[in-house]
């Protein structure tokens, strides 16, 4: 019962007659050397164009980030003998389009018939034929991506460590610039809020992680939309309530929650921290929230059950397959591994032109760039995309209805109209108002927005299905606000992945600690002693508005 005992201990803080003062907050976290001590950048070597890929890898290896490799993958028993070790200057002889294999994790394999069906394009794979390409391949897929994608005729075999080749990183202009950031960092401690957090994540990360999780779709007007929208509603503050106990803490799906709040399923983890999304399901737990777990997460389900507390509930975030088959036996697993609820994400059926992300594109040199296909998006994106189905329809909601008994929450509905279509299916317990976190269809509504539309016009669905929203959440106030208009909860993304990769798991501890104190102090303000008592009334839309702060949420960069 670890984490019902982490969510009621939260609660009852919360009940004392005064919100604990950060002072007692912050001696949970061990702060971070503060010093400014220039370092020497180490020497260098001139290089020719690298994959942008392959950038962030030597800077981790150089940090030393990485986990060590696991066991070996292994194939169900194909009766191939796999006993005999392969010299690796025997898998360097395969190294053209034609007959390429690569090393991963120790394990040999035959890529020649992969190359073509490759989301990520062919020239990254051709560009590691006859090499061990682990550290590129675990940067951005999960462990158990290898097994589903292959046939047990395209593993090889073992490669013969003794005859590995040992290679010295060389260092790039980026690498050195996160070598001295990541040295010169603020300590934790000195975070007040989650734009702080998000800004040293910015100069600690490699530029290819940041324009993957910081990306939006074209001008971007979604994305800062999402924040600027936030800034019409204000609250209409209740005095005289007695708010010396509040209490925050919530049922989703009848989970629960310290907070109105839930880790969202943002993909790539990994690309931050090598502990990934195990480092977001312990703090989780810790700080009584629930997660929902990416389809494209950086760590194995396996390896994210693994890591939760005995009793701690997860959400899994669903993309339909082209098979359907293969979703079939996600769920199935889904359900083994105890996960409690389906997110079933709607608002992504192509990839959106995520441009901050595209200006990475996985290839190594101009001629490169010059051939690739007009459609062509690159980017981290571009591995994910073409595995998940383009023709999804209402159908869809009933064939998932007759795949799993867990409750369903449909993520990325952005109009009035599929609120209502949606809360008729006997199956969807949760609508998720979302844009995709602007990275999708640029100029798409903010979901605060349409969560006061649904309010305004259709309240009754409030009763029907419980009602989230995402998008723009920075602040307490915001949360509280979503509230206020119905929203049993509100998922944050970005945020979380920001704080694991600037201070790994104590960063996104740090995260909803920060969040719990902001939603405190913002009940108390308005006259709320829990969250029961949140009303529509209490907030007002106003057409005018302050300027908002100038902080990299709000610039086009």
């Amino acid at each position: 019962m670890a984490f019902l005992r982490s969510t009621a201990r939260h609660s009852t803080r919360a009940l004392r007659s005064s919100f604990t003062p950060r002072k007692n907050i912050l001696p949970r976290f061990v702060a971070l050397s503060t010093t400014t001590t220039p370092i020497t950048p180490p020497p260098r070597r001139p290089t020719a164009a690298q994959n942008a890929v392959a950038l962030s890898l030597v800077v981790v290896a150089a940090l030393g980030l990485f986990l060590t490799s696991g066991s070996p993958t292994v194939f169900a028993d194909d009766g191939t003998n796999h006993a005999k070790l392969i010299p690796f200057q025997e898998v360097s002889r395969h190294n053209k389009k034609d007959d390429l294999w690569v090393v991963i994790r120790g394990e040999v394999y035959n890529l020649t018939d992969f190359i073509a069906i490759h989301p990520g394009g062919a020239k990254v794979i051709i560009q590691h034929a006859g090499k061990d390409a682990t550290k590129i391949f675990e940067s951005i897929h999960a462990k158990g991506l290898l097994e589903s994608m292959l046939g047990p005729s395209q593993h090889i075999g073992t490669v013969d460590p003794a005859t590995m080749p040992k290679l010295e990183p060389e260092l790039t202009d980026d690498d050195i610039r996160m070598l001295i950031n990541n040295k010169n960092k603020p300590p934790l401690g000195a975070m007040i809020n989650l734009r702080d957090i998000e800004e040293v994540a910015k100069k600690v990360m490699s530029m290819k992680a940041w324009h993957y999780y910081r990306s939006d779709a074209e001008d971007g007007y979604t994305y800062r939309n999402n924040f600027a929208a936030l800034t019409h509603y204000f609250f209409r503050p209740r005095i005289l309530r007695e708010v010396g106990q509040v209490d925050t803490s919530t049922f989703i799906l009848g989970m629960p929650s310290s907070l109105p709040i839930f880790a969202g399923p943002a993909a790539m983890a990994g690309l931050g921290h090598p502990d990934g999304e195990k480092n977001i399901v312990r703090s989780a737990a810790n700080g009584g929230i629930l997660y929902g777990i990416s389809s494209n997460a950086s760590c194995s389900l396996e390896e994210i059950a693994g890591a939760r507390q005995p009793d701690q509930p997860l959400i899994f975030q669903l993309y339909i397959a082209k098979d359907r088959k293969v979703s079939a036996d996600v769920l199935k697993k889904v359900e083994c591994l105890g996960f409690k609820a389906i997110m079933f994400t709607v608002d992504a059926p192509v990839l959106g032109r995520r441009e901050f992300d595209m200006r990475t594109r996985i290839v190594a040199d101009d001629d490169e760039q010059e051939n690739a296909p007009p459609n062509s998006k690159g980017g981290v994106s571009a591995t994910i995309d073409g595995y998940f189905d383009v023709d999804i329809g209402w159908k869809d909601v009933e064939w998932l209805q007759r795949q799993t008994k867990l409750p369903i929450i449909i993520k990325g509905i952005q109009t009035v109209e599929d609120c209502l279509l949606a809360a008729e299916y006997p199956g969807v317990k949760g609508i998720l108002i979302s844009n995709h976190g602007g990275r999708q269809a640029d100029y798409a509504p903010a979901s605060i927005d349409v969560l006061y539309e649904l309010r305004q016009t259709h309240p009754e669905v409030f009763d029907k299905v419980e009602v989230y929203v995402d998008g723009g959440f920075r602040r307490g106030t915001d949360i509280v606000k979503a509230v206020c208009l119905g929203a049993k909860a509100v998922g944050l993304g970005r945020s979380f992945l920001y704080a694991n990769a600037a201070y790994g798991e104590r960063g996104v501890s740090k995260t909803i600690e920060i969040l719990r104190e902001e939603i405190v102090n913002c009940m108390q303000q308005i006259g709320l002693t829990s969250l029961s008592q949140a009303r529509p009334e209490m907030i007002k839309y106003m057409e005018r508005t302050v300027e908002p702060p100038k902080t990299s949420d709000y610039a086009q960069e």
